[in-house]
């Protein structure tokens, strides 16, 4: 396996000062965001995919330091139907699509999306219960009319430039556990995987390495998120998993996100790697940061650390002892 980091904890730093970083740190991989939530700091997809000059300037200076990309990153909302927002996720969807194709990155980290609950809404809906049995009707018309219809023509898209799509199993979204990752695959192909990150798993009290086992054995594990949740008992008595308070209000939230051996120990993630390589992961795990006690400088830097005590790194050999 490979280590990596999604770049955007460094949009201050410049390309290459960021990349001069990242490889001192003794990482192999960055997975770059081209727009929608996590920016385009590094990576313009418009003036790559415009001047030849540019775009051979940027595989350069990551190729010179021994770098891949292991994926290009454009977590949006295709569906939503604020149609400013829409267009703009749907557009730099596309736009990173055809990024990677020209970069040779083989994966598209992003959201499945959430639309309204009919049409003409005004803003996205995520039902959560099956009763009252209208909200069972408006996510079954979502998956329908909506989500089903735009991956089936955009991962054929993808599919025909040589992408697959990865989906961040993350919360508000339609596509948020291993069951709807499945369930739209069936529905649209193989071109359709997760962007597995733990710490959205733990918080719906999903244990990763079941997800790890689920998934992978469909071979639905495209790409992979290092960061750590912490749950904390007595909040979650008090406001449940589904917590809406603010991230910035910690003391009082129901789990936080922490970086890597913060909210669960090394033998954890030394189990949810290993799981990983079971089901043929052998790819990058890439450290996502959102530790609010940390800095971004610390707490990258005790990820990589805790990381690279339990990452396996060296390809497999026969089984002398077999």
């Amino acid at each position: 396996m490979k280590l990596g980091v999604f770049t955007v904890l460094f949009s201050q730093m410049p390309l290459e000062e960021m990349l001069d970083y990242v490889k001192a740190a003794g990482l192999d991989a960055v997975e770059i965001g081209t727009g929608n939530y996590p920016g385009n700091a590094h990576c313009n997809p418009d003036e790559l995919l415009e001047d030849e000059s540019k775009l051979r300037a940027f595989k350069k200076a990551i190729s010179d330091r021994g770098l891949i990309i292991s994926g290009l990153s454009c977590h949006g909302n295709p569906l939503t139907p604020e149609k400013t927002f829409a267009q703009q996720s749907h557009d730099t969807f596309v736009k990173t699509v055809l990024l990677a194709e020209k970069l040779e990155v083989p994966v598209v980290n992003c959201f499945s999306g959430t639309p309204g609950a009919y049409e003409g809404a005004k803003m996205p809906s995520w039902p959560v219960a099956p009763w009252p049995n209208e909200y069972r009707e408006i996510l079954e018309w979502q998956w329908k009319e909506k989500l089903i219809p735009y991956w089936r023509e955009w991962g054929k898209f993808a599919e025909e430039h040589n992408v697959k799509i990865a989906l961040e199993l993350h919360g508000g979204f339609l596509v948020h556990t291993p069951a709807t990752l499945l369930k739209l695959r069936e529905a649209v192909g193989e071109v359709i995987g997760a962007n597995l990150d733990p710490s959205h798993l733990w918080w719906q009290g999903i244990d990763p390495v079941a997800a790890v086992k689920i998934l992978g054995k469909a071979g639905a594990i495209h790409h992979f998120h290092a960061k750590d949740t912490y749950i904390d008992p007595d909040n979650v008595n008090m406001y449940g998993l589904t917590d809406m308070q603010s991230y910035a209000n910690m003391q009082e939230r129901a789990w936080i996100f922490r970086t890597v051996g913060y909210g669960h120990d090394l033998k954890t993630w030394a189990d949810i790697l290993s799981a990983l390589r079971m089901v043929g992961y052998d790819y990058v795990v890439s450290i996502e940061h959102e530790d609010a006690l940390l800095s971004v400088e610390e707490g990258f830097q005790k990820a990589v650390e805790n990381l690279k005590q339990v990452l396996p790194k060296e390809q497999l050999t026969d089984m002398w002892w077999v």
